[in-house]
């Protein structure tokens, strides 16, 4: 017999154009997928049944870039220039953590997100030096329950004598493909694999085409990072799409400084992108990318990015996202007319489908998750509109976007199981495991700090 939940009385956002929203509507779920979305559902054998009255319903959030490694390291970067973070973060406290270091981190970190209302997450893991590592990062996101894209990536310490720099060296085929051909099979588990390569930027042209290739030769996304002009591929982009290695499986994150040229051969050839507006401000990365991509006609996934530097809340994310592009954009609008831009050039709703449903097409997951669909799997978030800092928010839209926060995070549900309910994470043996997060990072400081030669750039 099919297992139902049924979600009563709460106001329904489905981020689907084809799914209307409702003021008050019920939602059922059966096996772990939605079933029905409407007005009133009667619905028989029902297991348990929610109380959404006085709540907003909606898809979970998609954190489209998260680097889930640094959850023991907050607080760290908040006063960080990019110069602090790749010389105090790569090659100094990366190179402290043991695999237990990583398993621990990713496991709260995910725990976190999924407190925060967020179900997928895309693990951009590039602190796996060993087997070992990638394994114990694999082995957090599977004990949280989260939805996650875990990322193989690539570390980036400081060449020892004899070693080649980071930049000259390609995935490793042989590792990626154990894990390719091992326990992340399968595309359609709730955690699956991507890569996170080097790219343009930061490898030399060969290796960039290298890693393009493997990733193309074994279907996976490969999301790389852009952050600044100096490339050390500067026509990486160019020869990769003449190969036909650049397609919508290749994912820019950043993309600040990408050239008009660059940005139009990707996105003629299908990539798509990712903004984390809060640290490219931080770090001087230069305007974000979204208006750019807007302009020509195309879309773009958000996220939180370092854990070291702020909070990993994607409602802070897609505000922030919102009212960044609302600025620049009527900048460049005023420049033209010398008029502000009437109507608004950026709405509510475009950032929450930052939030939800691109940052799921961006990593190919839209067909299962992303909206309140019927047959996608019932990812849902239930947001308490009655809490203060909500209360008498007339457009629910407007309230997820521009009011809300995790602390309004009532109820969480991924594929169908609840995570979270009446406000309260539903982990067991959760004391325990952030008294082991809090040692892990505390040692890894205490380590760095006594030997590494980067330490001085952590202040």
């Amino acid at each position: 017999m099919p297992t139902r939940t049924l979600i009563r009385s709460g106001r329904i956002i489905t981020v689907d154009p084809s799914v209307p929203d409702l003021e008050k509507g019920d939602v059922l779920v059966e096996d772990g997928r939605i079933a029905e979305i409407a007005p009133s559902i009667s619905a028989a054998d029902v297991a348990e049944t929610i109380d959404a009255a006085g709540m907003i319903v909606m898809p979970g959030l998609v954190n489209a870039h998260i680097h889930t490694w640094q959850t023991g390291l907050r607080g760290l970067a908040g006063d960080w220039a990019g110069t602090n973070y790749f010389r105090a973060m790569h090659a100094g406290l990366a190179t402290f953590f043991k695999p237990e270091d990583v398993y621990i981190a990713n496991l709260v970190g995910a725990l976190n997100q999924i407190n925060s209302g967020t179900t997928t997450l895309v693990d951009w893991h590039h602190n796996n030096p060993t087997p070992a590592h990638s394994d114990a990062a694999i082995d957090g996101l599977l004990e949280s329950g989260i939805r996650a894209v875990f990322l193989h990536g690539s570390p980036k310490p400081d060449p020892k004598p004899g070693q080649k720099p980071y930049s000259e060296i390609p995935m490793p085929r042989a590792e990626v493909e154990r894990i390719r051909r091992g326990r992340l099979s399968s595309d359609d588990a709730l955690v699956t694999m991507g890569l996170a390569i080097l790219g343009p930027q930061m490898a030399v042209h060969d290796v960039c085409l290298t890693d393009f290739a493997l990733a193309r030769e074994l279907d996976l996304v490969a999301s790389l990072h852009h952050s600044g002009p100096r490339m050390l591929g500067p026509d990486a982009y160019v020869a990769a799409a003449e190969k036909g290695l650049i397609g919508p499986k290749v994912n820019v994150v950043h993309g600040n400084a990408l050239t008009d040229r660059d940005l139009d051969v990707l996105m003629a050839n299908g990539a798509t992108f990712c903004v984390t507006t809060e640290v490219e401000m931080q770090m001087a990365y230069g305007e974000p990318l979204s208006g750019r991509v807007r302009e020509r006609g195309g879309w773009f996934g958000v996220g939180s990015d370092i854990e070291s530097a702020y909070a990993a809340d994607m409602f802070a994310v897609m505000r922030t996202t919102l009212q960044g592009e609302r600025f620049f954009a009527g900048m460049r609008h005023m420049a033209k007319t010398g008029e502000a831009p009437f109507p608004i050039p950026v709405t509510t709703r475009e950032a929450l489908r930052w939030g939800t449903i691109d940052g799921a097409r961006m990593v190919h997951l839209d067909k299962r998750i992303g909206s309140l669909t019927p047959g996608k799997a019932a990812d849902i978030v239930l947001i308490r509109a009655t809490d203060l800092n909500l209360l008498a928010a007339s457009n629910p839209v407007h309230a997820v976007v521009m009011y809300a926060n995790p602390g309004n995070v009532d109820t969480v549900m991924i594929g169908g199981k609840l995570m979270k309910r009446d406000g309260k994470a539903l982990t067991a043996g959760l004391v325990e495991k952030v008294a082991a997060l809090i040692a892990s990072g505390e040692r890894i400081q205490r380590e760095f700090r006594a030997v590494a030669p980067t330490a001085s750039f952590a202040t």
